[in-house]
């Protein structure tokens, strides 16, 4: 019954959106429909994955307004059906801002596939690095101000609520691995995040400052009367690059931490897992050619 609602939702909200789109020209429908199945090498050749994936999306662009539904089903195996909401936002225009509010995908940096300063949206590594970057990262519900004068851009977020990384599943997960018991930051103002960029876009060099009072996405196990986890809350600068160099684009981008959270084995009984936190540096060069 459950999944023949989702399925009826679906159904539903696809027929309301392609009524809208025939009502209104500002407004694009589009979607997919997708397979994914794989294969683990071994003597049973056992599937690592039978996924089917419906995604639907409906996208409004006006003179004062924009407005974005992006919603998905997937079939995981014979009776696991998943349905939820990739981005779901309204953007208001004004003459020298943008104002966007709603479930978001927030892209930062320049690393291609390396994630330094791309910390708003949080990942989705259940099938760890297989799917596009666009389904690993994660929307966010919150408020995304863009304030323009001329070549400099300053954005800033708010999110009134923190959402964790989904962890690695299934064949990602180590087999000697153990599941600890994880808690959630307090859903409250004062555990809300905020990140801020500002960037400047030249003839010669793009570049970006950023900073974020934020939580990690990914938990730090220890062992406190049990094997339990918990989200690390901590402060972050940084900062990227790009130039034209007779040809090449050289890009860079780098991160520091502070007082981040890593699991150590020394310091607790019986499992020997504690936490330790170190100022932290993350950072990267890059060369492209055509």
């Amino acid at each position: 019954m459950k999944k023949m609602f989702i399925i009826f939702t679906l159904t539903t909200a696809l027929l309301i959106m392609s009524a809208a789109a025939a009502a209104a020209q500002d407004l694009t429908f589009s979607g997919y429909a997708r397979n994914n199945t794989g294969v683990l090498l071994n003597d049973n050749m056992d599937f690592s994955q039978v996924q089917n994936t419906l995604n639907l999306s409906a996208e409004y662009y006006g003179d004062t307004s924009d407005f974005k539904a992006d919603v998905y089903l997937n079939q995981n195996g014979l009776n696991d059906i998943e349905a939820g909401v990739k981005e779901l936002y309204l953007d208001i225009l004004f003459d020298s801002m943008d104002l966007r509010i709603g479930k978001q995908q927030i892209i930062w940096g320049k690393a291609d596939g390396a994630f330094i300063t791309d910390v708003v949206s949080p990942k989705n590594l259940s099938n760890f690095i297989l799917p596009d970057f666009d389904e690993i990262r994660m929307g966010v519900t919150g408020v995304k101000a863009d304030y323009y004068m001329d070549s400099i851009n300053l954005e800033l977020v708010w999110i009134p609520m923190f959402t964790p990384a989904i962890i690695p599943t299934g064949i990602w997960t180590p087999s000697n691995v153990l599941s600890p018991t994880i808690t959630l930051p307090v859903k409250s103002l004062e555990n809300s995040e905020v990140f801020g960029k500002l960037s400047y876009m030249g003839s010669v060099i793009d570049i970006e400052l950023m900073s974020a009072y934020m939580w990690d996405d990914l938990p730090s196990a220890y062992f406190d009367s049990g094997l339990v986890a918990d989200y690390n809350r901590l402060p972050m600068i940084g900062g990227s690059f790009s130039t034209d160099i007779f040809g090449l684009v050289l890009k860079g981008e780098g991160a520091y931490y502070k007082d981040k959270a890593f699991t150590t084995l020394e310091g607790a009984i019986p499992f020997g897992l504690g936490v330790i936190k170190k100022d932290f540096i993350n950072y990267m060069v890059g060369l492209d050619y055509s």
